[in-house]
């Protein structure tokens, strides 16, 4: 699994295409909104900004980048020739999401922490972990069920963009209007849990035991996407 990550990492910082539609372009965006933090905390919230920040990097960075690598190793039968290795199906998914997985976390733990640096602390670093965390593996899942409906990195620009605009949606509909109303849909759909959690954790209020239930739905997106890519993964191009 190390082998093939180690490669993939090299082929991610050969791609510039990739490293500036899938990182630059992420780390720009979340960079200006930690800028302008003290705008955003006037009009929003500190927790808005985290918000916006984990889904920003993890929709456009790690489940874009996820889905556009395995449509890509697919089209080359470069995941028909792994398959041939004494290596396991998972040990071979694992390692070509690998690099884009850490490549993520370190953007969004460095990104936060400047925040944190500029602007104060969060009220619950542990908390504000789980919901980067469980993001992190919810986008993962998901990029698996959507490579399974792509056919090749090109076509990947085009089956990406309802989940990563809507995570972007969803998370500014839910940190901008609250919970208060629509609750349960708010909840339910991809992102929004995980939203009013990255809001509790950093701007506090709320109690640890009634925040820790917003993991469910997120980790119900997991099962869901998980199930989805058993299903719709191809390991060889569709003839």
């Amino acid at each position: 699994m190390l082998s093939i990550a180690l490669s993939e990492l090299i082929q991610i910082f050969r791609n510039r295409l990739v490293l500036l539609n899938s990182f630059i372009i992420p780390v720009a965006a979340c960079a200006f909104f930690v800028y302008k933090h003290e705008t955003f905390a006037d009009l929003r919230s500190l927790g808005y900004i985290a918000a916006v920040v984990m889904f920003t990097v993890t929709a456009f960075g790690l489940y874009a980048s996820t889905v556009t690598t395995l449509a890509s190793r697919r089209q080359t039968l470069f995941l028909k020739r792994l398959r041939s290795t004494p290596a396991s199906d998972a040990g071979i998914l694992s390692g070509l999401v690998l690099p884009v997985t850490v490549l993520a976390l370190v953007q969004v733990t460095v990104i936060l922490a400047v925040l944190a640096a500029v602007a104060g602390e969060p009220d619950n670093v542990l908390l504000l972990t789980a919901a980067v965390l469980s993001t992190v593996v919810m986008m993962l899942g998901l990029g698996l069920a959507t490579a399974g409906l792509t056919n090749s990195p090109e076509h990947a620009q085009v089956t990406t963009l309802p989940v990563s605009l809507g995570a972007i949606a969803v998370t500014n509909w839910v940190a901008i209007t609250g919970t208060e109303e629509l609750t349960l849909l708010k909840r339910l759909l991809p992102g929004g849990s995980a939203t009013e959690l990255a809001l509790n954790a950093w701007n506090g209020g709320v109690p640890v035991a009634e925040s820790l239930p917003l993991l469910l739905p997120t980790l119900g997106w997991v099962i869901v996407s998980v199930a989805l890519a058993s299903r719709l993964f191809r390991w060889e191009p569709r003839r």
